[in-house]
């Protein structure tokens, strides 16, 4: 067998091996308890958000509830980042707009909406209320229909908090608080006064309602979309479609996957780049499910029962993140904020030991560059570094082994075809000479987990989002947006349809120079004497340069300044050992041979 062969497969070969033995050591964190509602707050019973408002697909007959909702007194919100409103009906905050992000690269592109009013296509938003237990009825406490006075404020920015007030009229004044912060956490402090003669219980609880699935969902395994939630220090990430369901009848209601938080923790629904969540302040109930009968996922914060004694007062807060997945801002909510594990709320995937700290690193990196394009080409730099040792032995052996080609290739003419006669001379000549034939195989194994996950990190991480580099490269999360229909970014004319046959096949310059660099990587040594082995090696840059075609340009910039550093320091490192590849000799050969074979 090949010595390229060997290596090949004994890369492949160890790194299902590394794969194994990572499950076994620190297999996967299992899935959160899924429990009974049960404990003090087990007998509450939760209106749907949609209760007393008709759904975006509602007959003519319910129509006015719609135009309730429609017409119900608003609360601005006016942050630098944030923009929208709030509906004096339920209190919800259901209309919000990302001020800093557009959804496309166009001048005229809208900015990004991630809250909508029920009624409207892709209804989604956030509700507080009470449940009650004792003492008290289902239409004593605020829901989502009830419709709030404006005690204090008129518009809701982070200098300025809004104060909801609501009388049941039975002896109980509801008070709700809600503040934003500079960037995307609200805090929603909800508190009763119990006015009346007699105890009452009851339990605050939050809810993020979404009708039906996200538009523009990716359904890619690369990337979780769906219900997220951390609750005592246990991720769970659960896809739209795993979601359990529930009938709208509560008596009818089939379990819904309920965690009890004892600590701390948070839930809500993820997207590619945004993210609502809530995050209650003391134990609560957790809860994910799916209302098939309207279509609309939930997920549920409810806080622990509160006896409240004539004339005492009780208070439940919850913070609700609605925003952008900023790993610099998620990590101060964590850090600072109290927010729990909030950092994994980004897919880190399986191999977070490496894309938490390779996004780290590229963001440090580019918070001193200012441009993620050379920003990737400088954390290569560094990976390659830290690399150094590795391939340093890996490129000496190489050397090594190229020394020894010509009494290899006696060895070959002697055995004929004994293939075991053969074996065994090669061993006794590593043992004489002292060389490892795997040593090469440990940077090509260290380079398959790094490489998924500088993949994960561009394809998942909203900083790659819209990030330029220079001229046609505006945007390293999407394919290279040249090819030669516009002279490869000289002309103006568009390119195909990303995912497209004539994307595929008309590649932009960027996979074009992906494969020259791994053409150029080969010919630092001769090519195999099989003719068939000769023939896939020879193939195989082209092949991968059509692969990697319509993968995030900023990944191919990673692999094209890879495959160039790796040239160099195999070259340079050949030469210190005495061996001097013939590079323009080897594709002056490959050329003959292609020749001939023709």
């Amino acid at each position: 067998m090949d010595e390229q062969n060997r290596n090949l497969l004994l890369a492949t070969g160890l790194s299902v091996v590394v794969m194994l033995v990572w499950f076994i050591v620190a297999p996967p964190t299992p899935p959160a308890e899924i429990v009974d509602a049960a404990g003090d707050n087990s007998s509450l019973t939760l209106p749907t958000p949609s209760e007393g408002v008709a759904p975006a697909d509602a007959t003519p007959a319910v129509q006015p509830e719609v135009a309730a909702l429609a017409d119900a007194p608003r609360v601005e919100i006016a942050t630098d980042r944030l923009t929208g409103s709030l509906s004096l009906l339920g209190g919800r905050i259901d209309d919000l707009r990302l001020e800093d992000y557009k959804t496309t690269l166009d001048a005229d592109a809208e900015t990004v909406v991630l809250l909508s009013p029920q009624g409207q296509p892709g209804a989604y938003y956030a509700v507080n209320g009470w449940a009650p237990a004792e003492g008290i009825s289902q239409t004593q406490v605020p829901g989502p229909s009830t419709l709030w006075s404006l005690a204090k404020g008129t518009t809701l920015t982070p200098t300025s908090p809004i104060v909801l007030a609501w009388d049941n009229g039975a002896g109980q004044l509801f008070n709700r608080t809600i503040s934003v912060d500079e960037n995307y956490m609200f805090t929603v402090e909800q508190k009763v006064t119990n006015n009346g003669s007699e105890p009452v219980a009851l339990a605050a609880y939050s809810q993020l309602a979404r009708h039906g699935e996200p538009a523009g969902l990716k359904n890619f395994f690369i990337l979780h979309e769906g219900l997220v939630r951390m609750s005592d220090g246990i991720l769970d990430e659960t896809n739209y479609d795993d979601m359990p369901e529930y009938d709208v009848n509560p008596q009818e209601r089939s379990p819904a996957e309920v965690v009890q938080v004892e600590d701390q923790g948070w839930i809500g629904f993820t997207d590619h780049y945004w993210m609502t969540t809530l995050a209650p302040q003391g134990p609560f109930k957790s809860v994910g499910k799916y209302n098939p009968a309207q279509d609309i996922y939930l997920s549920e914060a409810v806080h622990r029962k509160l006896s409240v004694a004539a004339g005492a007062t009780a208070v439940a807060t919850t913070q609700i993140f609605a925003g952008a997945k900023e790993w610099a801002t998620i990590r101060s909510y964590e850090r600072e904020g109290g927010v729990e594990g909030f950092l994994d709320s980004i897919d880190w995937g399986w191999f977070w030991y490496l894309t938490k700290p390779i996004f780290a690193a590229l963001h440090y990196i580019n918070t001193v560059i200012g441009n993620m394009g050379w920003s990737i080409i400088a954390l290569t730099l560094l990976i390659k570094a830290i690399l150094l040792p590795l391939a340093y032995k890996s490129y000496v052996s190489m050397a090594r082994m190229k020394e020894l080609q010509p009494e290899m290739e006696k060895l070959k003419e002697a055995a004929g075809d004994d293939r075991q006669k053969m074996q065994q001379g090669m061993m006794e000549l590593y043992k004489k000479k002292k060389v490892n034939p795997a040593a090469g195989c440990l940077p090509i194994l260290l380079q398959i987990p790094i490489f998924f996950s500088l993949y994960k990190v561009i394809f998942v991480t909203l900083e790659l989002r819209h990030a330029p580099w220079f001229g046609p490269f505006q945007d390293l999360s999407m394919p290279d947006p040249t090819s030669i229909i516009n002279l490869f970014g000289l002309l103006p004319n568009a390119s195909p349809e990303p995912g497209s046959i004539m994307a595929l096949v008309l590649i932009g310059i960027l996979p074009l120079l992906l494969g020259i660099s791994m053409w150029m990587q080969q010919k630092l040594n001769p090519a195999p004497t099989d003719p068939t082995q000769a023939m896939i090696f020879a193939w195989m840059p082209w092949v991968f340069m059509f692969m990697l075609g319509s993968f995030a340009s900023g990944l191919i910039v990673y692999w094209i300044a890879n495959n160039t550093i790796t040239f160099s320091q195999q070259y340079l490192i050949m030469r210190s050992q005495g061996v001097k590849p013939d590079v323009f000799g080897n594709i002056m050969s490959s050329f003959k041979r292609n020749k001939s074979d023709g």
